[in-house]
Protein backbone atom coordinates (compact mmCIF):
# COMPACT_ATOMS: atom_id res chain seq x y z
CA UNK A 1 0.00 0.00 0.00
CA UNK A 2 1.48 3.26 -0.76
CA UNK A 3 2.38 5.84 1.50
CA UNK A 4 2.13 9.43 1.70
CA UNK A 5 4.79 11.45 3.33
CA UNK A 6 3.32 14.57 5.60
CA UNK A 7 4.37 17.00 8.03
CA UNK A 8 3.57 16.04 11.47
CA UNK A 9 3.14 17.99 14.63
CA UNK A 10 3.58 15.52 17.27
CA UNK A 11 1.13 17.00 20.14
CA UNK A 12 -1.50 16.98 17.76
CA UNK A 13 -3.86 14.74 16.07
CA UNK A 14 -4.05 17.52 13.06
CA UNK A 15 -1.58 15.22 11.02
CA UNK A 16 -3.11 11.55 11.05
CA UNK A 17 -4.23 10.98 7.34
CA UNK A 18 -6.61 8.66 6.36
CA UNK A 19 -4.23 6.48 4.05
CA UNK A 20 -1.73 6.57 7.09
CA UNK A 21 -4.70 4.87 9.70
CA UNK A 22 -5.71 2.54 6.95
CA UNK A 23 -1.66 1.80 6.45
CA UNK A 24 -1.60 0.04 9.85
CA UNK A 25 -4.18 0.22 12.22
CA UNK A 26 -5.97 -2.70 10.22
CA UNK A 27 -2.56 -3.98 10.21
CA UNK A 28 -3.11 -6.11 13.91
CA UNK A 29 -1.45 -9.10 12.35
CA UNK A 30 1.32 -10.82 11.96
CA UNK A 31 3.14 -12.14 8.96
CA UNK A 32 5.89 -14.92 8.70
CA UNK A 33 8.41 -12.51 9.44
CA UNK A 34 9.95 -11.64 12.43
CA UNK A 35 8.95 -8.73 14.13
CA UNK A 36 11.39 -6.64 16.05
CA UNK A 37 11.32 -6.69 20.15
CA UNK A 38 9.03 -3.92 21.62
CA UNK A 39 9.92 -2.55 24.91
CA UNK A 40 7.33 -3.52 27.39
CA UNK A 41 4.32 -0.63 28.20
CA UNK A 42 4.92 1.20 30.80
CA UNK A 43 2.54 1.22 33.52
CA UNK A 44 -0.88 2.92 33.50
CA UNK A 45 -2.52 6.24 35.05
CA UNK A 46 -4.98 5.96 37.49
CA UNK A 47 -8.51 4.63 35.98
CA UNK A 48 -11.07 6.43 37.00
CA UNK A 49 -14.45 4.71 36.77
CA UNK A 50 -17.63 5.92 37.30
CA UNK A 51 -20.10 3.75 38.28
CA UNK A 52 -23.86 3.56 36.92
CA UNK A 53 -27.19 2.42 38.55
CA UNK A 54 -26.28 -0.78 37.70
CA UNK A 55 -23.41 -3.09 39.70
CA UNK A 56 -21.30 -3.77 36.66
CA UNK A 57 -22.23 -1.47 34.12
CA UNK A 58 -19.51 1.86 34.03
CA UNK A 59 -18.38 4.72 31.89
CA UNK A 60 -14.16 5.02 31.68
CA UNK A 61 -13.38 8.96 32.52
CA UNK A 62 -9.38 8.07 31.85
CA UNK A 63 -7.93 5.32 30.53
CA UNK A 64 -4.81 7.55 29.71
CA UNK A 65 -3.01 10.57 30.79
CA UNK A 66 -4.27 13.26 28.84
CA UNK A 67 -1.43 15.20 28.00
CA UNK A 68 0.03 11.68 26.44
CA UNK A 69 2.02 11.98 23.11
CA UNK A 70 0.37 9.91 20.35
CA UNK A 71 3.98 9.19 19.07
CA UNK A 72 4.99 7.73 22.40
CA UNK A 73 4.93 3.95 23.14
CA UNK A 74 2.50 1.62 23.75
CA UNK A 75 1.02 1.63 27.79
CA UNK A 76 -0.72 -0.48 29.84
CA UNK A 77 -4.26 0.02 30.28
CA UNK A 78 -6.47 -2.12 33.13
CA UNK A 79 -9.08 -3.58 30.96
CA UNK A 80 -9.42 -7.06 29.61
CA UNK A 81 -11.06 -7.96 25.98
CA UNK A 82 -13.74 -11.36 26.43
CA UNK A 83 -15.15 -12.46 23.46
CA UNK A 84 -16.85 -15.56 24.84
CA UNK A 85 -17.84 -17.22 21.59
CA UNK A 86 -13.82 -17.33 20.24
CA UNK A 87 -12.68 -18.12 24.14
CA UNK A 88 -10.64 -15.02 24.05
CA UNK A 89 -9.51 -13.15 26.92
CA UNK A 90 -6.83 -10.62 26.42
CA UNK A 91 -5.31 -8.26 28.10
CA UNK A 92 -5.69 -4.56 26.61
CA UNK A 93 -2.63 -1.93 25.22
CA UNK A 94 -3.36 1.66 24.65
CA UNK A 95 -1.54 2.09 21.06
CA UNK A 96 -0.65 5.25 19.06
CA UNK A 97 0.61 6.03 15.61
CA UNK A 98 4.67 4.49 15.06
CA UNK A 99 7.59 7.32 13.16
CA UNK A 100 5.88 6.36 9.80
CA UNK A 101 2.70 7.42 11.07
CA UNK A 102 0.93 4.41 11.32
CA UNK A 103 -1.58 2.97 14.27
CA UNK A 104 1.15 0.43 15.98
CA UNK A 105 0.36 -3.03 16.24
CA UNK A 106 3.63 -3.86 18.68
CA UNK A 107 5.11 -7.23 17.87
CA UNK A 108 7.68 -9.28 20.17
CA UNK A 109 10.11 -12.54 19.78
CA UNK A 110 7.75 -15.71 19.48
CA UNK A 111 6.18 -16.93 22.75
CA UNK A 112 6.23 -12.70 23.79
CA UNK A 113 2.37 -11.93 25.27
CA UNK A 114 2.81 -9.42 23.23
CA UNK A 115 1.28 -11.31 20.33
CA UNK A 116 -1.54 -12.29 22.32
CA UNK A 117 -2.58 -9.05 23.08
CA UNK A 118 -5.60 -6.60 22.20
CA UNK A 119 -4.74 -3.14 20.81
CA UNK A 120 -6.85 -0.18 21.70
CA UNK A 121 -6.53 2.81 19.44
CA UNK A 122 -6.14 5.87 21.36
CA UNK A 123 -6.38 8.17 18.96
CA UNK A 124 -9.97 7.49 18.73
CA UNK A 125 -12.59 6.70 21.22
CA UNK A 126 -12.66 5.19 24.55
CA UNK A 127 -14.39 1.91 25.04
CA UNK A 128 -18.21 2.54 25.90
CA UNK A 129 -18.01 6.80 24.98
CA UNK A 130 -20.56 7.63 22.50
CA UNK A 131 -18.76 7.21 19.75
CA UNK A 132 -16.27 4.47 18.23
CA UNK A 133 -13.15 2.76 19.53
CA UNK A 134 -11.19 0.79 17.66
CA UNK A 135 -9.45 -2.47 19.11
CA UNK A 136 -6.46 -4.32 16.65
CA UNK A 137 -5.67 -7.83 17.33
CA UNK A 138 -2.76 -10.27 15.46
CA UNK A 139 -4.06 -13.52 13.64
CA UNK A 140 -0.51 -15.18 13.69
CA UNK A 141 2.47 -14.89 15.19
CA UNK A 142 5.69 -15.09 13.33
CA UNK A 143 5.93 -18.84 12.59
CA UNK A 144 2.40 -18.45 11.42
CA UNK A 145 0.84 -19.96 14.78
CA UNK A 146 -3.04 -19.01 15.38
CA UNK A 147 -3.23 -15.90 17.46
CA UNK A 148 -6.02 -13.45 19.34
CA UNK A 149 -8.11 -12.92 16.47
CA UNK A 150 -7.48 -15.83 14.63
CA UNK A 151 -11.26 -16.65 14.79
CA UNK A 152 -12.78 -13.26 14.52
CA UNK A 153 -14.53 -13.94 11.06
CA UNK A 154 -16.70 -16.30 13.14
CA UNK A 155 -18.38 -13.46 15.29
CA UNK A 156 -21.96 -13.62 14.26
CA UNK A 157 -24.42 -10.80 15.15
CA UNK A 158 -26.07 -11.46 18.16
CA UNK A 159 -22.54 -12.57 19.77
CA UNK A 160 -21.22 -10.62 23.15
CA UNK A 161 -17.72 -8.47 23.29
CA UNK A 162 -16.92 -7.80 27.18
CA UNK A 163 -14.88 -5.57 28.12
CA UNK A 164 -14.06 -5.78 31.73
CA UNK A 165 -12.37 -3.63 34.24
CA UNK A 166 -9.26 -5.78 36.05
CA UNK A 167 -9.67 -6.89 39.14
CA UNK A 168 -13.23 -6.35 39.36
CA UNK A 169 -16.88 -7.47 38.61
CA UNK A 170 -17.19 -4.19 36.39
CA UNK A 171 -17.84 -4.43 32.44
CA UNK A 172 -19.64 -3.33 29.97
CA UNK A 173 -21.23 -5.38 26.92
CA UNK A 174 -21.09 -5.15 22.97
CA UNK A 175 -23.22 -7.06 20.86
CA UNK A 176 -22.32 -7.91 17.33
CA UNK A 177 -24.03 -6.33 15.02
CA UNK A 178 -22.01 -7.32 11.48
CA UNK A 179 -18.96 -8.70 10.40
CA UNK A 180 -16.86 -7.95 7.18
CA UNK A 181 -14.40 -8.09 5.08
CA UNK A 182 -12.56 -5.60 3.00
CA UNK A 183 -10.18 -6.04 -0.03
CA UNK A 184 -7.57 -3.49 0.80
CA UNK A 185 -9.08 -1.38 -1.95
CA UNK A 186 -12.80 -1.19 -0.42
CA UNK A 187 -10.94 -0.72 2.88
CA UNK A 188 -9.67 2.40 1.77
CA UNK A 189 -13.31 3.96 1.22
CA UNK A 190 -13.86 6.76 3.47
CA UNK A 191 -17.23 5.77 4.28
CA UNK A 192 -15.28 2.46 5.57
CA UNK A 193 -12.96 4.39 7.61
CA UNK A 194 -15.18 6.74 9.04
CA UNK A 195 -17.18 3.22 10.03
CA UNK A 196 -14.44 1.81 11.62
CA UNK A 197 -12.41 4.85 13.51
CA UNK A 198 -15.17 7.35 13.36
CA UNK A 199 -15.12 10.45 11.86
CA UNK A 200 -12.86 12.20 14.48
CA UNK A 201 -9.42 10.07 13.90
CA UNK A 202 -10.29 9.82 10.17
CA UNK A 203 -10.67 13.91 9.45
CA UNK A 204 -7.19 14.21 11.83
CA UNK A 205 -8.81 15.76 14.10
CA UNK A 206 -10.31 14.32 18.53
CA UNK A 207 -12.34 11.73 18.88
CA UNK A 208 -16.17 12.73 17.75
CA UNK A 209 -19.70 11.66 19.44
CA UNK A 210 -21.54 9.29 17.25
CA UNK A 211 -24.33 10.50 15.14
CA UNK A 212 -26.90 7.82 16.37
CA UNK A 213 -25.95 8.84 20.10
CA UNK A 214 -24.23 4.87 20.64
CA UNK A 215 -21.21 3.87 21.82
CA UNK A 216 -19.63 1.50 19.13
CA UNK A 217 -16.88 -0.91 19.37
CA UNK A 218 -14.80 -1.98 16.21
CA UNK A 219 -12.77 -5.12 16.21
CA UNK A 220 -10.16 -5.42 13.46
CA UNK A 221 -7.38 -8.08 11.63
CA UNK A 222 -6.12 -9.04 8.72
CA UNK A 223 -7.38 -11.84 5.98
CA UNK A 224 -7.09 -13.19 3.27
CA UNK A 225 -3.46 -14.43 1.70
CA UNK A 226 0.04 -12.72 2.09
CA UNK A 227 0.97 -10.81 -0.76
CA UNK A 228 4.53 -9.18 -0.86
CA UNK A 229 4.29 -9.76 2.45
CA UNK A 230 1.05 -8.06 3.35
CA UNK A 231 -2.34 -9.88 4.16
CA UNK A 232 -4.57 -8.35 1.23
CA UNK A 233 -7.74 -8.40 2.96
CA UNK A 234 -9.01 -7.12 6.73
CA UNK A 235 -11.90 -8.48 8.95
CA UNK A 236 -13.94 -5.67 10.74
CA UNK A 237 -16.51 -6.96 13.59
CA UNK A 238 -19.18 -3.87 14.22
CA UNK A 239 -20.60 -3.93 17.68
CA UNK A 240 -22.63 -1.56 19.76
CA UNK A 241 -22.83 -1.48 23.79
CA UNK A 242 -26.32 -3.43 25.12
CA UNK A 243 -25.51 -3.69 29.17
Amino acid sequence: MRTVSIPTRRNSLGCLATVLVIAAALAGCGSKETGEAQPAPPPSPVLLPTVQPTPTAFHLVQLIESNLDLWAGPVEVPLELEIPALNVNAPVIAVGLTSENEMDSPRGPLGDPIWSAAYWYRGGGIPGDVGTATIAGHVNDPLGEPQIFARLGDLKPGDSIIIRLKGTTRSMRFTVGETRVYSLQESSDPAVLRRIYGDGPVAGTEPRPAPDGLSHLTLVTCAGYIRDGKFDHHTVVYATRTD
